[in-house]
């Protein structure tokens, strides 16, 4: 299962970039995250731990990582990788920025279903909450 969502704001790169680099402060924005903590700077292979509002906490490493422009974090499930991938392209008036969200594995089918539903759904409010602080 993959999928995306893409939102166009008057902010520009920089402002989505440091929101998006700011783990501890993902859940001002985020609604499905109570916590959020990174180990050390925002760098590629750095590892952190995400809580969901309902759930326990999963651990979660940045495995790509185009300073200012892009990154991916990857989540390890019961034979399942979650990847995040967020990327900010440069616009006149500011930036679009996209989240994509794809599940890799021999359990994609299942935790795509189980988890993916949710994701796709909340998304657009999440990424509009991101765009309302970046704007703000």
């Amino acid at each position: 299962m993959r999928f995306q969502h893409r939102e166009q704001t008057t902010a520009s790169p920089e402002a989505i970039w440091n929101i998006w680099t700011d783990v501890e402060n993902w859940p001002t924005w985020d609604t499905e995250l109570s916590a959020a903590t990174l180990k050390g700077r925002f760098a590629l292979h750095a590892q952190g731990t995400l809580k969901p509002q309902n759930g326990s906490p999963s651990s979660f490493e940045i495995t790509q990582l185009e300073w200012g422009k892009s990154y991916t974090f990857t989540t390890r499930l019961p034979l399942c990788r979650l990847h995040v991938y967020r990327f900010l392209e440069p616009a006149s008036d500011g930036a679009s920025f996209t989240h994509d969200v794809s599940f890799e594995g021999p359990l994609a089918f299942l935790f795509g279903r189980l988890l993916g539903a949710r994701f796709q759904k909340v998304l657009p409010q999440v990424m509009g909450n991101l765009k309302t602080q970046a704007e703000g």
